[in-house]
């Protein structure tokens, strides 16, 4: 199949953008420390559970422990996305290679799509790599196959998305730092926003407001139209342990992240337009 001109460059630069950060020190760590996570979190997963002496179905237990590290890898990932995503422009400035770049006939456009594709790309890999190892290690020492446990992790990928172009986005606009804080203060405060609403829908949150005298609250508008990137995890661990591809979680969040994630694009691509290339 061949490939039209317009994303040979594209492709190009994606791949030296994977094969420039699997080189960067932050990378390996990271690599390394995801690995080590995973190594101490087998042990967990065993034959057979105890409370107070009386055996514990074991596949409730696997279930619950998967979802943990599920969230647990997908969190990290979505960090490691926004620290290696500050810093690329940055770097590609500084050492001369985006003038070089943009001095051949590769346009601006061309250039950011390439360092996104690449860098989601190698993320997304790393995240599945990290997912599969968990879904061996219940496949072979518990005799549970959780097919969908990749599935998930598919799903997970919108939000390593998201969090790039974002931080991309800010990084033009902002210290490198500060990019990265923001984008970690947007999740902090989408996970609050989901916690609260998940309350208010409790009998107990709804007497409270009800009391309060309060059809809707802050944090509900909040949670409904801030970035959901809460909203995705939760929508993509519900497929885990899953009897069938019933009622799961609302897709809401998916659909809320895919428009920002067009928006942010869309800030990218106008910012870095107007840039001063040195």
């Amino acid at each position: 199949m061949t490939v039209p001109k317009v994303f040979t460059p594209v492709i190009r630069i994606a791949q030296f953008t994977i094969a420039d950060e699997i080189r960067q020190r932050s990378f390996i760590v990271m690599f390394v420390i995801c690995s080590l996570f995973i190594f101490m979190v087998r042990g967990c997963y065993q034959g057979d559970y105890r409370l107070d002496g009386q055996e514990i179905e074991a596949a409730k237990i696997i279930i619950m422990l998967s979802k943990i590290t599920f969230h647990v890898i997908a969190g990290g990932m979505m960090f490691l996305a926004g620290l290696l995503a500050m810093r690329i422009f940055r770097r590609d400035r500084d050492d001369g290679t985006q003038s070089f770049i943009l001095s051949k006939p590769i346009s601006r456009r061309q250039y950011v799509s390439g360092k996104v594709l690449g860098l989601w790309t190698l993320l997304t890999v790393f995240m599945f790599v990290l997912h599969g190892i968990v879904f061996l290690i219940t496949s072979v020492r518990l005799n549970i196959v959780m097919p969908e446990y990749l599935w998930s992790s598919a799903w997970c990928s919108i939000n390593l998305f998201f969090i790039i172009v974002a931080v991309l986005t800010l990084s033009l606009m902002m210290p490198d730092v500060a990019a990265l804080l923001c984008v970690v203060g947007i999740g902090i405060i989408g996970v609050v926003s989901n916690a609260f609403s998940a309350v208010s829908r409790t009998p107990i949150g709804q007497a409270i407001l009800q009391h309060s005298q309060s059809d809707i609250s802050m944090w509900q508008v909040i949670d409904y139209a801030w970035p959901q990137i809460a909203g995705v995890q939760r929508f993509a661990v519900s497929f885990i342990g899953a009897n069938e591809f019933g009622v799961h979680a609302s897709v809401y969040p998916v659909i809320n992240i895919l428009a920002y994630c067009i928006l942010s694009g869309v800030l990218l691509f106008r910012r870095f337009g107007k840039e001063e290339i040195i």
